[in-house]
């Protein structure tokens, strides 16, 4: 077992962690980016099943060579303020993890070059370094999430009121749900109405001040 922790705070990935959507990047490559941007914005609206889109939009890069994964991390931007909250997360005794409908390909390289401690996310089927455009295992979808959650809570000793959770999408609001304080970042209208508080700037220090001292 870890070490506990005072605190823990999880993040979504795309359009938090980071700036871009990973699945609309490795979907240019196919020349299909604008098609499954559409699809991602509606998922994260909540206007369709995040499985069924993920699966949709997965099928979209059928073909898409592995060595994509490359060139997607070297276009993926962070978002404004994210290592200054981690550095503050861990200055102050806590645990960062990031929980993400996208994929490990790129989340495995991210995630601890920002300083993340845990992360989960999905894998994409390849052969003979191609996608199939196929899912590989089960989705990380908003129960997923939650879940993760409290799984990572319970590992480290943190009760459920020192828990965090920042997501922007329709997939995050379940785990949103079941921390001790979720909060809406670069948000859709229908999280921003159920969050427990708004992040307005689109800059993640914006969170330290939340944190437990």
């Amino acid at each position: 077992m870890p070490a506990p922790a005072r605190f823990l705070v999880v993040l979504d990935a795309d359009s938090t962690l980071i700036r871009n959507e990973v699945i609309e990047l490795l979907a240019d490559e196919a020349g299909r980016g604008a098609e499954v941007a559409a699809a991602t914005e509606a998922a994260m609206r909540g206007e369709v099943d995040f499985a069924t889109s993920l699966r949709s939009r997965v099928q979209a890069l059928a073909g898409v060579p592995t060595d994509a994964f490359a060139r997607a991390i070297a276009r993926i931007e962070p978002t404004p303020g994210v290592r200054e909250l981690i550095a503050a997360v861990h200055d102050r005794g806590g645990v960062v993890g990031v929980v993400s409908g996208g994929f490990h390909e790129v989340l495995d390289t991210v995630a601890p070059d920002l300083g993340v401690d845990l992360w989960r996310a999905n894998r994409l089927a390849a052969s003979e370094d191609v996608l199939t455009g196929e899912v590989d295992g089960g989705i990380v979808d908003a129960t997923a999430k939650a879940e993760t959650l409290r799984e990572w809570a319970a590992r480290y000793g943190v009760p459920r009121e020192l828990t965090f959770a920042i997501g922007d999408g329709a997939n995050d609001l379940e785990m949103m749900a079941v921390a001790g304080l979720g909060l809406a970042f670069n948000a859709k209208p229908s999280v921003r109405e159920r969050a427990d508080l708004v992040i307005g700037a689109v800059d993640l220090a914006e969170v330290i001040p939340l944190l437990p001292r």
